[in-house]
Formats: C-alpha cells, structure tokens, sequence
C-alpha cells in the first residue's frame, strides 16, 4: 500500500462557516475512510485564521503569508493509504468540499528509507 496525502483547498475562506450538515458529512467521509482501516492521519482539518501564516526562507528571514498570487487557501489535509493514486482519487470524489466549490489534491508521500 501507498500512502497519499488529501490537500484540501478553498477560493474563499473569509465568510465560510461550514453548516452542522456540512460537518456531519465530512465526519462521516472520513468515517468511512477509517472503517475501511484507509486513515493514516487526520492531519490538520481546521481552518486556517486569515493571516496566521508565515513563511521561512534562506538566512532565517521571515516574512508573513499567504501571498497575494496564492488563489486557494489550504484548509486542511488527511493521509489515506490505499494501492494506486487512482484509488485515493477515487475516495477523495466522496468528500463534500466539492459543495461549497472547494477542491483537493491528491499527491503520493514519499517514503525514505
């Protein structure tokens, strides 16, 4: 099995509250991920406080983020382990961020040994 991290990404975080609906469908997505033992990690699944971020370059210079270029935020990630990124794609169709215009990446995790 490989492992496949779920980046969760929005357009527009500024007036999104999800709704108790919406948060009992996602509870339940990853609910079916766990029963079917796929949930490596829960990861970071809150928001992100608007302006919380920094980023950190060479020579410990610290500037504040995200950047104005950046066109969706990252709302949050799980990392599911299934055969084929084919598969993870394939449960990651199941999740409803997809309601509210939202999207998700899927990209392996590389294991070194």
């Amino acid at each position: 099995m490989k492992e496949f991290a779920l980046i969760f990404r929005l357009n527009d975080i500024s007036n999104f509250k999800p709704s108790p609906k919406q948060m009992e469908e996602r509870m339940n997505w990853l609910g079916s991920i766990a029963a079917q033992n796929k949930l490596v990690d829960k990861g970071n699944t809150l928001l992100p406080i608007p302006g919380s971020a920094k980023t950190v370059k060479p020579n410990n210079v610290v500037t504040d983020g995200p950047y104005t270029e950046i066109k969706e935020f990252i709302t949050g990630y799980i990392v599911i382990k299934t055969e084929s990124i084919d598969e993870a794609v394939e449960i990651a169709k199941g999740n409803p961020i997809f309601e509210v215009g939202g999207s998700i990446e899927v990209r392996e995790v590389l294991k070194r040994d």
